[in-house]
């Protein structure tokens, strides 16, 4: 009791109880506006950053309040975030990089939640952005294709200064993809490529389309030329079979379905062409056998 009366008498104890329970009642408002937000507004990026903003700011309420709680003048403010500052700069290093590169995420756009980017040699969707970490859920690695394997992986936000960061959905939501169709030597080569160039066309005119729109936006954002978002077919000559190469533009997210259905209506229209067109492999056709003697002995 004389402890706690010393402390009373220094003025230490009253405002940290008064920190306590203003504290307390910052974050029950704060759990208060999320759970009214998670009712009222339904669409999920404008329910997901309101919440993330209430939350920061509710933050930022509690370190004016032990700012002024236990400095007791609000004039000592910028003085105290200043040392303050200067002490987490030197000690924490890294968790200051994190949260710069946290402000650079969002003033910059370099990445939003839902994109999908590929950063630290780890690619994913984002699916939250924190203070310190962004988080993934990561697709690819043991599974083929751009599919989720299952993990949610952290990555820092300090390696958007440190490493390269790759977008596949801001500014031009699509990707350039390509498939390789062998053809056996013998074929009708005018035949092959008419296939090629009408399937292209009914699977891939969509994605075309879209394409250009979003690729005129960025001509007038980048400095870049245009470019053919139309699928090219080119045709190569090599040492087993004629290969057709078709190269097109695809939705970041439509890239396995696209090709699944280039390979689909390419295989049942070659097949429709009764031989005039046939599709090579490497396998080895024997067409002599050499004489061989056999001796058995007991």
């Amino acid at each position: 009791m004389n402890e706690l009366r010393n402390l009373d008498s220094a003025g230490v104890l009253l405002p940290f109880v008064q920190f306590i329970i203003w504290t307390l009642f910052i974050l029950f408002l704060t759990w208060l506006l999320q759970k009214l937000i998670s009712r009222t507004i339904t669409e999920n990026m404008i329910r997901y950053r309101t919440k993330k903003a209430v939350r920061l700011f509710s933050y930022f309420l509690i370190i004016i309040l032990a700012i002024v709680s236990f400095t007791g003048k609000l004039q000592y403010l910028t003085i105290t975030i200043g040392l303050i500052t200067a002490g987490i700069a030197f000690a924490l290093q890294e968790i200051v990089l994190s949260v710069a590169g946290w402000i650079a995420i969002f003033s910059s756009s370099i990445y939003k939640p839902g994109d999908r980017i590929e950063i630290n040699n780890i690619k994913g969707d984002v699916i939250d952005i924190g203070i310190t970490k962004t988080t993934l859920m990561e697709i690819g690695d043991w599974v083929s294709s751009d599919n989720y394997n299952g993990r949610i992986v952290q990555v820092s936000n300090a390696f958007v200064f440190k490493s390269a960061v790759r977008n596949y959905s801001t500014d031009f939501p699509f990707v350039w993809d390509e498939i390789n169709i062998p053809i056996k030597y013998g074929s009708d080569v005018k035949l092959a490529y008419q296939i090629m160039n009408d399937v292209a066309k009914k699977s891939l005119t969509e994605y075309a389309r879209f394409a250009k729109v979003e690729w005129q936006k960025m001509i007038s954002k980048y400095l870049i030329e245009a470019a053919n978002v139309e699928p090219t077919i080119a045709m190569t000559l090599n040492d087993n079979w004629i290969e057709y190469n078709i190269r097109y533009v695809v939705d970041y997210k439509r890239r396995r379905l696209a090709k699944h259905d280039l390979f689909v209506d390419l295989y049942e229209a070659i097949d429709q062409t009764k031989g005039k067109v046939t599709l090579a492999s490497a396998t080895f056709e024997l067409t002599g056998i050499p004489e061989i003697d056999v001796r058995l002995s007991k």
